[in-house]
């Protein structure tokens, strides 16, 4: 199976819009944004160009004279002071950038890292440095400006980290000798295994000790390194050794080690992942010891919000209802998703294009009141795509001199032959345009309009139940990172209800929102609204008559809370008082409560925009609050495609099927049910539950380095300060939100019905160890369908060689899996036999590797690899108690006496000829405790 086995390197469009190019081996249009909340300061700006040159040149050499940082814009928030130079930002957002500057949500969260969805070989998300990273000396001595390729690396080449805090240390055989290691990449780079331990001023540092129980090192060993090393790999590991200078390859990959990259990218080094990269094959090396540019800057300041809304009224728009339900969803876009401050404008369009309302800046509600009337309200006419759009430009232009940064919301539901004489003037205009797909007519071309100006895609169908309109003009919100003035979408859910029937539901307002809040209730046939109850948490109730129905939009009532909504379950039932069966919608938003407490927050997105049958895609949900992960949420995902019923699926963060890492608030799914050729909308409902949700910790954050070792010398850095369980493992409470996750298209989907050509998917979490003389296995079960539905059986293989099972699986040692009967995908598979003509002793290290295969004998990839090891440790000739208390009273305060220890006393604390040592330190021990009488 050499085709599963090569499957490791795919890759995919960067997520979510960065608009980096490489150019001759140049990165050009690199975004980093300073999150609006910042303070105004300069340093911060000064210190990123610092890191950015220095990284260019290192970026350079370590990618043997390929790459380099050509040209980078920086985002500067709006209330920072004008200055001359500062351009004003075209396409670009703090939402898109490729690295942003921002504080973390929990003090001492400094470490940098990179946010990545997807697999080994996929773009990641974004790079986040924290403004006291780039400003405090102490943190950015420890990571220095190397680890801005460190991080490029994740962000650009989706590879993986080579240590691992959560499995530190592995065992492993060299020449018969079994030892314990440090998770390390190359496995040259040479150091020693400290622990030290701190009361007030007073440390204490000592050789490790083994754990009796995992026989591994115990908790609290660091691995430091020697200063001065020979290795010159590798950069996913330790970028700020000075001798590190590459990433790892072939020839110095350490494929024994427990980190990320060998489990991502099955066993394969770096530097083989970036050579695989289209980045790669698309430059050569650049003849020259240095990038053949400085990295040139330019400085981009934000300003108002300019948005107009650019309507089609053309014929086809009063079929189904459209126009009507476009009002409804227009009206909540100008009532309460557009930001306070913001300009809004009108056009509609036909044949040809009218500006119904010049731009009005939102300053007051009388101005959202008075701007809906300017909704269109009918329909006829042609189609005039690009007429529409230059009339919003003008409408723009009435307030700035240039298109730059402004957006268009482009709404059609019909196809017109004539827009590509606009493209160009599209491309080149500096606006942005999102673009909303109306009823399965909508111009295929529509999309290309988003595609070249980084504007978001929606698709809506003329299924009512769904409130895919409302829910396009819901998502539509600020790319500004100015998160406290956004709308945030509690619900949104629609059902058709008979005659006298009732619908009811909950609807949770929690404690990070409550401002501004709005419940609408729609319905589709009666003039006259239905019958309303909805019940505050304290008992409060609101009654139809309370609901205001405007005279303009006949089928919508909307409430607008007064102050903040009390937090907690607030609990609705709406009767159809019709004489028929009608639709009815209720949908909630609101507004974050306090500017010092973030929201949580919700981004859907599937890993492409458009995709070719057979290929599977990716539900992704990234649910958080400030910076910090969402454990334990209920993540449902509605797919609706362009015919046929809408697919429900349950996204999780369990770190099996497509989720690439447990716990990283990043809930994911394999989608596979195509339901034919075109457009399909994303939409997610995130539902937590007081009991089970807390915050999590940022995975995968740059390696805080323990220290080094100077001329024998042990020099630990400040220990990394950390956030105490407490903090992060708060319980959120109950929360609601809702969000869209835009649209996007399939193609090549057979018209005859669909065979089964998807295998059960790869197992990522496969777990092994000896109880005794047999061997555990644990795992997630693996679907059918990728990771839906259940396997038919099980393949496990065993050797005694890592590289053999990866390559050579099938001729590995088979174990007996009769009695192994594939539970549904999701479930915790474990499994328990004796390994037959193996002889187990101290230093023997079994591999294990599984595959799972399908009714229709469609087998899945290559698990990870895992060992088995069984060690003991060696026995110390002398207690280690003693060694211990002599070298903790030989650290006295007193500034006389040296405040490091020479190695040499460490390593030889259990000495050959350990009697005259032991004296020697004996009696040094007791003149330091008359020292201190």
């Amino acid at each position: 199976n050499a085709k599963a086995e090569g499957a490791v390197f795919i890759l995919a469009p960067t997520l979510l819009g960065s608009m980096v190019q490489l150019k001759n081996g140049g990165y050009e249009d690199i975004v980093i944004a300073i999150n609006p909340e910042l303070p105004e300061d300069h340093n911060i700006i000064r210190n990123i160009k610092d890191m950015v040159k220095e990284a260019s040149t290192y970026l350079f050499n370590a990618t043997k004279q390929r790459f380099f940082f050509k040209a980078v814009k920086i985002i500067i928030p709006q209330h920072w002071l004008p200055k001359s130079e500062y351009l004003s930002v075209k396409t670009e957002s703090y939402d898109k950038a490729d690295v942003i500057v921002a504080n973390p949500y929990l003090k001492y969260g400094d470490d940098p890292y990179t946010l990545q969805y997807g697999g080994c070989g996929e773009k990641g998300r974004y790079i986040h440095f924290t403004p006291d990273f780039l400003l405090n000396d102490t943190l950015y001595n420890i990571y220095g400006s190397r680890v801005f390729v460190h991080e490029w690396a994740h962000l650009r080449w989706g590879v993986f980290d080579e240590y691992n805090n959560d499995a530190p240390f592995y065992v492993s055989v060299n020449s018969g000798k079994a030892s314990v290691e440090a998770t390390r990449c190359s496995a040259d780079i040479t150091g020693k295994y400290i622990v030290q331990s701190c009361t007030g001023n007073n440390c204490m540092t000592r050789e490790c000790d083994y754990d009796q129980q995992t026989k591994l090192y115990e908790a609290g060993c660091k691995f430091v390194p020697e200063k001065t090393q020979n290795a010159p790999a590798s950069i996913m590991y330790m970028q700020s050794l000075p001798s590190v200078v590459e990433f790892c390859d072939q020839s110095t990959h350490n494929e024994k080690a427990t980190n990320l990259q060998n489990k991502m990218c099955n066993y394969h080094s770096t530097w083989e992942v970036i050579m695989n990269s289209t980045d790669f094959s698309n430059t050569s090396p650049i003849n020259s010891a240095s990038p053949p540019f400085e990295t040139s800057f330019s400085l981009l300041q934000t300003k108002d919000r300019a948005v107009c809304l650019v309507l089609d009224v053309s014929g086809s728009m009063a079929g189904y209802n459209r126009i009507k339900h476009l009002y409804q969803a227009a009206e909540i876009f100008l009532l309460q998703i557009i930001e306070m401050g913001s300009w809004v404008g009108i056009v509609t369009f036909e044949s040809t294009a009218q500006i119904t309302s010049n731009l009005r800046q939102i300053v007051s509600e009388n101005v959202r009141q008075d701007l809906i009337k300017y909704l269109p309200k009918s329909a006829g006419g042609g189609t005039n795509i690009c007429a529409g759009v230059r009339k919003g430009f003008e409408v723009i232009k009435q307030k700035y001199s240039n298109l730059d940064g402004s957006e268009i919301v482009l709404l059609t539901d019909g196809e017109d032959s004539g827009m590509s004489i606009c493209l160009k003037e599209v491309e080149d205009s500096g606006s942005i345009i999102h673009t909303i797909a109306l009823g399965p007519s909508a111009a295929p071309e529509l999309e290309q309009f988003s595609d070249m100006t980084g504007g978001l895609k929606f698709y809506a169908t003329d299924t009512v139940d769904s409130n895919g309109l409302q829910d396009a003009f819901s998502g539509i919100s600020s790319g500004s990172g100015n998160i406290s003035e956004q709308s945030i979408q509690l619900e949104s859910t629609a059902q058709s209800v008979a005659v006298k029937q009732w619908m009811n539901g909950t609807v949770t307002v929690d404690s990070t929102v409550g401002k501004d809040t709005f419940f609408v209730v729609t319905w589709d046939r009666s003039t006259s609204p239905p019958d309303i109850l909805l019940r505050d948490p304290k008992g409060k109730e609101y009654r139809t008559s309370n609901f205001t129905v405007s005279d303009l939009n006949l089928r919508t009532a909307r409430l607008n809370i007064a102050g903040t909504a009390e937090v907690g379950d607030w609990l609705y039932w709406i009767q159809n008082n019709h004489t028929v069966s009608q639709v009815i919608s209720m949908i909630v938003t609101s507004r974050p409560a306090s500017l010092a407490v973030p929201p949580v927050t919700v981004k859907a997105h599937m890993n492409k925009d458009t995709n070719n049958f057979p290929n599977p895609m990716v539900i992704y949900a990234e649910v958080s609050q400030g910076f910090l992960p969402v454990l334990g949420a209920t993540v449902m995902a509605t797919v609706e495609p362009q015919t046929g019923s809408a697919v429900e699926l349950r996204l999780l963060d369990d770190g099996s099927g497509a989720d690439i890492t447990k716990n990283d608030g990043i809930y994911s799914k394999y989608f596979t049910t195509f339901k034919g050729n075109g457009r399909y909308n994303l939409k997610v409902h995130i539902q937590g539950r007081n009991q089970t949700v807390r915050l999590g910790r940022r995975q995968s954050r740059a390696l805080y380095v323990p220290g080094y070792i100077e001329n024998g010398e042990i020099k630990i850095n400040a220990p990394r300060p950390e956030v105490s369980d407490d903090e992060i493992q708060a319980k959120l409470g109950s929360f609601n939100r809702v969000a869209t996750g835009g649209s996007f298209v399939v193609k090549n989907v057979p018209s005859g019905g669909i065979i089964d050509v998807f295998p059960p998917c790869k197992i990522t979490d496969l777990e092994a160890q000896f109880e005794e003389d047999k061997i555990h296995l644990s795992w997630t079960a693996p679907g059918n369908d990728l990771d839906e539905g259940q396997a038919d059986r099980y393949i496990i293989k065993m050797s005694e060689s890592l590289l053999d099972l990866r390559n050579t699986f099938e001729d590995a040692t088979s174990v007996n899996t009769s009695s192994l009967i594939p539970k549904p995908a999701g479930t915790k598979e474990s499994f328990q036999f004796k390994p037959e003509n193996v002889t187990i002793e101290n230093g023997t290290i079994i591999y294990f590797a599984i595959r799972a295969i399908d009714n229709a004998s469609l087998t899945s990839e290559v698990s990870n690899v895992v060992q088995a090891a069984l060690f003991v440790p060696p026995k110390e000739s002398l207690p280690d108690t003693l060694p211990t208390e002599v070298i903790t009273k030989s650290v006295p305060t007193q500034e006389s006496l040296p405040d490091t220890i020479p190695t040499e006393v460490i390593t030889n604390s259990v000495p050959k000829q350990g009697s005259f040592l032991l004296r020697f330190l004996l009696m040094l021990s007791m003149t330091v405790s008359m020292f201190q009488y």
